[in-house]
């Protein structure tokens, strides 16, 4: 009699469980996510909710690739970009638990060649500090995006990067700080960061199909494509390589393997009945560590936020009177959103394979409302409203630079004699060469540019990487007209060096 009562308990467990994830998040949920990846233009997506430890939803909306049949489902592999960033605090988190590191260790300590700009940071910095986002610098991005230099090699030349603020006075993103965090871990158990996420965090939580590279995708058929808008044209762009910041934001993963992740922080450490991280860890990792001031594209994410703030990996801030903990991704035609509210025993993970769009964003709050059984609103349609005007700005904005053009004026110089190597000591080499009668800008191997003349002696370079876009390049004489710096946007000034000496002409005696 006892075993027919157990039995019965558990098919109607069962059965409940099978309707709620039915029904999850609402009867018409499928029907809202079809017209907002129309809306949005967005190709694909996938979503998965975890509730009170079990996942209640999970689904594929959309196509792998524009114009191409292959459905996106919960199977397949998306780039989580900087979603990747509580892995690495995790990890380091285990670290702590095993008596291994500190919070408040000085970086060196465990990287004894890493510097800053400022000596008194260089000192200062603590593991806390490499998470938490008030490093005092400015990204510095163009030092690993698309450059040829590795993880050690954008760590040592972090030193040139001057600070924009003092050591913990303000948030600044800072994508390095964890790309050094990351190296701590081999410095400590002599293992990669890959190979210790893959280990501690991977293999436990049974995330078969993850990984830390785009070089492992082989043998992997289930992947998405990723797609930005160019030109106001949406279509397909490559897949960009970043293991050289890889703790920063390189993880590629799929809804089903995401939400075991989110089982995890959940159970506040414990994945079935096994410790992954102490709960006093987990509690650390979503203490306030950094103020982010509501304002800007922030304002625009967080528009029913009391106050925004950054713990250890994780954005930390309030949703209805509840504690929301979250972390957005973005990489090369990516987007991805990893949240929770642990109150609730309730979290989602939402992959989509466009660039730019903050429509994971959107789609949170729609599931969060569900689960609060808050008034419902149509979110995808209020932020894509938020976005459009944020297009409309960048196009006015391009229209006014155009408008401010200086017209009718000439280089200072002929063509050629702007061509040369220059260097940064951050960046390395950008070299401006004649081709075809046309100037063009070369940083190491990945980034090559077209220049075309703008006014005086500043160029637009259009760079051949659709995905980079343009910028502008000023050309400076020094006092023999000749040029001697160029500052390229987004990056530094670059020096002239020398031209090589050339050898002098021997003669050969009989």
């Amino acid at each position: 009699m006892k075993t027919r009562f157990t039995m019965l308990v558990l098919v109607v467990m069962l059965a409940v469980r099978a309707v709620a994830a039915q029904q999850a998040p609402g009867a018409d949920f499928d029907e809202y996510v079809n017209k907002a990846i129309k809306d949005w233009g967005v190709p694909g997506l996938a979503i998965a909710i975890v509730k009170d430890d079990g996942i209640v939803y999970a689904k594929g909306f959309g196509v792998r690739e524009l114009n191409k049949p292959a459905p996106v489902d919960t199977q397949t592999l998306f780039a989580i970009g900087s979603s990747s960033k509580a892995f690495t605090a995790a990890s380091l988190a285990m670290l702590v638990d095993e008596g291994k590191l500190k919070w408040d260790d000085p970086a060196t300590r465990h990287l004894p060649g890493f510097q800053l700009f400022d000596p008194y940071s260089t000192r200062e910095l603590n593991i806390i500090d490499l998470l938490s986002h008030r490093s005092g610098l400015a990204r510095g991005d163009r030092l690993w995006y698309a450059s040829a230099f590795d993880r050690d090699e954008v760590l040592r030349r972090v030193r040139y990067l001057k600070p924009s603020w003092s050591l913990r006075s303000r948030y600044g993103y800072q994508n390095i700080m964890f790309l050094a965090a990351g190296q701590i871990i081999p410095s400590i158990t002599g293992k990669s960061w890959d190979a210790f996420v893959r280990e501690r965090i991977f293999t436990p939580l049974g995330m078969k199909s993850s990984n830390t590279s785009i070089k492992l995708f082989a043998g992997s058929a289930n992947v998405a494509t990723p797609h930005s808008k160019i030109n106001d044209k949406l279509q397909a762009v490559s897949w960009r390589n970043i293991d050289n910041i890889a703790p920063a934001g390189s993880l590629n993963s799929n809804v089903q393997d995401m939400a075991q992740w989110l089982r995890l922080q959940l159970n506040d450490g414990v994945y079935q009945n096994q410790r992954l991280l102490s709960a006093e860890a987990i509690k650390e990792m979503r203490t306030p560590q950094t103020i982010i001031r509501l304002e800007g594209p922030q304002a625009n994410l967080y528009p029913e936020a009391h106050f925004l703030t950054y713990g250890l990996g994780w954005f930390l801030s309030d949703y209805r009177g509840r504690k929301l903990i979250e972390h957005g991704g973005a990489i090369d035609g990516m987007r991805a959103e990893v949240a929770m509210i642990p109150e609730e025993k309730v979290g989602l993970v939402i992959l989509t394979n466009l660039h730019g769009n903050i429509l994971p964003h959107a789609l949170m709050y729609k599931i969060f409302d569900f689960y609060l059984n808050a008034p419902q609103r149509d979110w995808s349609t209020e932020l894509l409203k938020v976005t459009k005007n944020l297009e409309d700005q960048a196009k006015a904005a391009e229209k006014k630079a155009e408008a401010e053009r200086v017209q009718g004026t000439s280089p200072s110089l002929a063509l050629e004699k702007y061509a040369g190597t220059f260097q940064s000591e951050m960046y390395g080499e950008a070299k401006v060469v004649l081709e075809n009668q046309k100037l063009v800008l070369h940083i190491g191997p990945n980034f090559t540019g077209d220049l075309q003349h703008w006014h005086y002696d500043t160029f637009r370079v259009i760079w051949r990487d659709p995905v980079q876009g343009k910028g502008f390049v000023n050309f400076r004489l020094n006092t023999q007209a000749k040029v001697d710096v160029i500052n390229i946007e987004g990056l530094s000034e670059f020096t002239r060096l020398p031209e090589p000496a050339k050898k002098p002409l021997t003669s050969v005696k009989d």
